[in-house]
């Protein structure tokens, strides 16, 4: 598997830059961020451009998708655009029914259940991913040498959404389908893994210059049942892109107990939310792995000297590790001011790497 001579990180764009450098534990020209929900509700001109179209839809258009991924590079100045779609994008695209109900999130028209209900899944068209080559390839003919970041949902977290059939507290389901019927359990993480790998391959092979595989439900399983129900499955996911050359990031909220395994699936950068120091995250990972992350989203709203101190700190932490891409340890709250994000940006990006 090898990636075109015309892709960004076969040509020179952006295979040195701030980004990729520090996903390969390369000192870079300066510190890299960006933030998880970048592009969003966050932005007013995010809000003007999806007005009327719904949230899957709006991923489906390749025009709009694109526009809205280069929205927050253009006003902060990271150093990464983070393809705009979400983790439900590959069921819908499978022919699965699932769509985003307002103030609920992701609802599917029928739970996965049983081994028949496994077996029913459709499988994922190549070409039914021609939407999102097309928003790829848009969006990085306008990046130039700012390196977008695809994505795709791991197993565990679009399996406990199909499980339950919308989001969960303690994802229950899904827990209980792990030792009560295991047979199932894999056939549907197996599901989960391929349409996932098929998902974030169409974005590197179009463009995207790096993976990342969010994990946003793994903090409710211990350590064992992640090793031993989860793990494979992402392990499979990430094969689809393994031989790519683009970095890959793992990343998942809650999941301080669980760093290792989830560097262990095969990954270059492990994500870290916002309950661990990032120092002490690089402890638990040996010191052999790049980070990142992890300002406390909460503190985005708070006085400009306790934000600054605290980005600071972040800094300084994650200066413990081979390479280190700021972030935040979780999302951008809908409510944030934007140009405090932009401030944020040209703080880290005036300290020197």
């Amino acid at each position: 598997m090898t990636l075109s001579p015309s892709h960004p990180l076969m040509d020179g764009r952006t295979a040195e830059s701030p980004l990729i450098s520090a996903y390969r534990g390369v000192k870079p020209s300066r510190r890299p961020v960006w933030f998880m929900r970048q592009a969003g509700r966050s932005l007013p001109e995010y809000r003007k451009a999806r007005e009327g179209t719904g949230m899957l839809e709006s991923c489906l258009l390749p025009e709009l998708a694109s526009e809205i991924t280069l929205q927050p590079v253009r006003r902060h100045d990271v150093d990464a655009g983070i393809f705009f779609s979400d983790i439900v994008i590959p069921l819908k695209l499978a022919g699965v029914g699932v769509d985003i109900v307002s103030g609920v999130g992701p609802v599917l028209d029928s739970p996965v259940r049983t081994a028949a209900d496994v077996a029913a899944l459709p499988t994922l068209e190549d070409s039914a991913l021609d939407p999102i080559r097309e928003a790829v390839a848009l969006t990085v003919a306008e990046l130039g040498s700012t390196p977008l970041i695809g994505f795709a949902g791991a197993p565990f977290t679009l399996a406990a959404y199909m499980v339950e059939g919308r989001p969960s507290r303690d994802h229950m389901g899904p827990r209980s389908m792990m030792h009560a019927d295991p047979e199932t359990w894999q056939a549907l993480a197996g599901w989960a893994a391929d349409v996932s790998g098929q998902f974030l391959r169409a974005q590197i092979e179009a463009g995207a210059s790096a993976g990342q595989l969010f994990d946003s439900w793994a903090g409710s399983l211990g350590r064992a049942d992640y090793e031993r129900f989860v793990a494979p499955a992402s392990a499979r996911a990430l094969d689809g892109v393994r031989g790519l050359g683009a970095p890959l990031v793992h990343f998942g909220t809650g999941t301080s107990e669980i760093l290792q395994p989830m560097r262990d699936v095969g990954v270059d950068v492990v994500g870290v939310d916002y309950r661990l120091p990032l120092d002490e995250a690089n402890r638990r990972l040996g010191g052999g792995v790049p980070l990142q992350g992890n300002i406390d989203p909460a503190l985005l709203t708070a006085p400009w000297e306790v934000l600054e101190a605290h980005v600071r700190a972040v800094v300084e932490a994650g200066s413990a590790a081979p390479g280190h891409v700021v972030n935040l340890g979780h999302g951008v709250p809908p409510t944030t001011d934007p140009e405090v994000l932009t401030l944020v940006v040209s703080l880290i990006h005036s300290i020197e790497p």
